[in-house]
């Protein structure tokens, strides 16, 4: 009999153990994740129509994670995308998108002058025909990062699309694309938490006739 219970103490302390093991499995990476995820906000998000169309401005707030600041300083590019849609609700299907408009940035470090590189576009940046881009530089990276933050007077819609009467919502989207690295360096950084940082906000703009 004392054997048998000798046993079964064994047993349950093993039992013990590995649950905890399990535990500490499942909970190590969720914290871990929840340090090295990169913060974002978005403190400001406005829309404005003027006689050409609907355009919108934004502020948003975030750092960079380690990661991200390591991969700039070795002179690896990071990018970044705003998305902006039109949607009209209808009450007999999914909201239906009038208007659509991206705006790809760039961020880059030359190591030769010491100097930061802000570049952006409507269209996906590549190596090719960076003549049509918008290019800035600045003296640190905080000063390249504000450009990156700040978006104003952006045009996402003609004044065709946006309708009197009729209840449309603006959906505004923002992520550090980590799909542009260069292929070698997104084997390692996909997935990684340090590399996920995206903002989502939807804004009414509902107009009433007559107001």
């Amino acid at each position: 009999m004392t054997t048998v219970f000798h046993i079964l103490s064994s047993w349950k302390r093993v039992w013990h153990a590995c649950l905890l093991a399990a535990f500490c499995v499942l909970w190590w990476p969720a914290g871990a994740m929840a340090q090295a995820q990169s913060y974002a906000s978005l403190t400001q998000l406005r829309a404005e129509r003027a006689q050409d169309g609907l355009y919108l401005s934004a502020q948003m707030k975030f750092e960079l994670s380690k990661a991200v600041e390591e991969a700039l300083y070795k002179g690896i590019p990071v990018y970044f995308i705003a998305e902006a849609e039109v949607l009209r609700e209808r009450w007999y299907w999914s909201d239906a998108v009038v208007a659509t408009a991206s705006r790809y940035m760039r961020v880059s470090y030359q190591p030769l002058t010491r100097r930061w590189r802000f570049t952006s576009s409507s269209e996906p940046l590549s190596n090719a025909g960076l003549g049509v881009n918008l290019g800035q530089y600045y003296d640190s990276l905080s000063e390249a990062m504000a450009s990156v933050q700040r978006i104003s007077q952006w045009k996402v819609a003609e004044l065709a699309a946006i309708e009197d009467n009729s209840r449309q919502t603006l959906r505004f989207r923002f992520n550090l694309d980590a799909s542009q690295l260069p292929r070698t360096f997104q084997l390692g950084a996909l997935g990684q938490s340090e590399w996920n940082l995206s903002i989502e906000r939807r804004l009414d703009l509902t107009v009433e006739g007559g107001k």
